[in-house]
């Protein structure tokens, strides 16, 4: 099978049920940007530290290609049945945050994204996953469109684990998180 089918050389793309868009399309710009949500999440799994948390990492990974399956059909499309989210999904990520939070120190100041690259990369995909969310909020509010309360729900609540995450993570490789101290005039 050939990867290249020369179908979007003018810039169109076809939604799951065919229809044609422009690549410029809202809903196009909300799976792409969920997609490379997915690639920073696969950065972060190869990270030694998250060891661990590999299984679930690739649960969270799953759930993407769920949600960008989702966002990239026409909203009435009924041909052949898509994966979907549960709300067991989004409890799964606050167990997981509960769990991390019990070895953390209080957060008592804002962090800047650093310390570690693991960190770093942490914090690159926590800031993509606020992006994916916010093009799926946008899209929703598009008349005509649709896009699940649930995956905006998972997004937003993914955008607080890899908070958390990071957290963890300079906690376990041993670095001091990266304190805000705002500049005095």
């Amino acid at each position: 099978m050939k990867i290249y089918t020369r179908t979007g050389d003018q810039g169109t793309t076809s939604l799951v049920g065919g229809t044609r868009v422009p690549k410029s399309y809202l809903r196009i710009e909300a799976y792409g940007t969920v997609d490379e949500l997915n690639s920073y999440l696969g950065l972060l799994r190869d990270q030694e530290v998250n060891a661990p948390r590999r299984e679930l990492l690739k649960e969270i990974q799953d759930r993407l290609f769920t949600i960008g399956a989702n966002l990239a059909s026409e909203p009435d499309q009924t041909r052949r049945p898509l994966p979907d989210l549960y709300d067991s999904d989004v409890a799964r990520l606050e167990q997981a945050m509960d769990q991390m939070d019990l070895a953390l120190p209080p957060l008592r100041h804002f962090v800047l994204p650093g310390g570690h690259p693991s960190v770093s990369f942490g914090h690159v995909a926590r800031t993509v996953c606020r992006r994916a969310e916010r093009v799926a909020v946008a899209l929703a509010a598009e008349p005509g469109e649709f896009v699940a309360d649930l995956v905006v729900k998972y997004l937003n609540r993914l955008s607080d684990y890899l908070f958390v995450l990071c957290r963890t993570m300079a906690h376990e490789l041993g670095v001091e998180e990266v304190k805000w101290h705002p500049r005095v005039s």
